[in-house]
């Protein structure tokens, strides 16, 4: 793990571990059995460790976890999953926001659309990409694509990952909740399928602006709520540092949300979290796409779009004794 994972505390045990390693590793060959043993017993206690701690992940943690800037993005699971690509540009209304990726790919042969929200890898990166935070022109772009999509018969994979919408003066002026309302009303007319996935953080109307498919899937670690615990914290109880209490309420694990009916399917990752072995998480993703997809093109058109209906109709509801 890289230095600064540092500042996430529950990984310090982890951290040690991993530099005594390399430490050994770095030592001269003179005495290579003791140090071959010592090392694959470090490694022991080191893998028996990290299953411990991820494990045993609260809330919260999990929700820092993902935040990490080395955490695999939309673009780097593209390159790895697609076969081939071509990335679209512009709302056809003037505008092409960064923090949120549309285009065109194979994937096990079939050509699909693939939108998702894209993070920055760095300081820079993430001022062009507005920390993953799409404007109405970004949801606008979306619904371009996806009209496209239906239009040509292209299924559709969604990959999510904000902390919720730009909520600045400007994204009021542009119509912000109305681009977002308006995808969601049009995803559920199309009778392509869709495919979404929660890939990091999945935040409020911002998450659900490209949430509305066949099948939510969501990574092992990934986190998906209707505000963040620090915002929640603040509203309920006018004190943010209370985001660890409200990080518990909200139910914002994959775990969680899978017994809630909120998503369909947990899609484990590699030990660690996808940042330890994005290539293997990939790969795990990719075959679940590739069987999820195959599973839904058996159904035709309404059946998808009744089947997609009466999944969100069901959510929320409970009985009264």
């Amino acid at each position: 793990m890289k230095n600064r994972k540092g500042s996430l505390s529950f990984l310090k045990p982890i951290l040690e571990l991993e530099f005594q390693i390399q430490q050994l590793e770095n030592m001269s060959s003179d005495r290579k059995f003791v140090i071959d043993v010592e090392l694959n017993d470090i490694k022991f206690q080191l893998n028996k460790l990290k299953k411990d701690i991820f494990r045993s992940l609260t809330p919260l943690q999990r929700l820092h976890l993902v935040r990490q800037v080395d955490r695999p993005t939309t673009l780097d699971y593209i390159f790895s999953i697609m076969d081939e690509f071509i990335e679209l540009h512009g709302d056809r209304g003037g505008t092409d926001d960064p923090a949120l990726i549309v285009g065109i790919g194979k994937i096990d042969t079939k050509t699909v659309v693939f939108i998702g929200h894209q993070r920055g890898k760095d300081t820079k990166d993430n001022l062009i990409r507005n920390f993953g935070m799409a404007s109405p022109g970004g949801y606008r772009k979306a619904l371009r694509i996806m009209r496209q999509a239906e239009k040509f018969n292209f299924p559709i994979l969604t990959f999510i990952d904000t902390p919720g919408a730009w909520a600045g003066i400007e994204a009021e002026k542009l119509g912000q909740g109305e681009a977002i309302a308006l995808n969601l009303r049009e995803m559920f007319s199309f009778n392509v399928p869709i495919i979404c996935t929660i890939i990091g953080e999945g935040g409020s109307g911002g998450a659900l602006g490209i949430g509305i498919g066949d099948v939510i899937l969501m990574l092992e670690y990934a986190v998906y709520t209707v505000a963040t615990p620090e915002a929640c914290a603040a509203i309920l109880w006018k004190d943010s540092t209370q985001s660890l209490a409200a990080a518990e309420a909200l139910k914002i694990t994959s775990y969680d949300l899978k017994i809630l009916g909120i998503i369909d399917d947990i899609v484990k990752e590699p030990l660690g979290g996808s940042q330890a072995n994005p290539v293997m998480a990939a790969s795990i993703l990719k075959d679940r796409l590739v069987r999820e997809l195959n599973s839904l093109l058996k159904l035709s058109g309404n059946e998808r779009k009744e089947l997609r209906y009466k999944k969100f109709r069901q959510i929320g509801t409970f009985y009264e004794y």
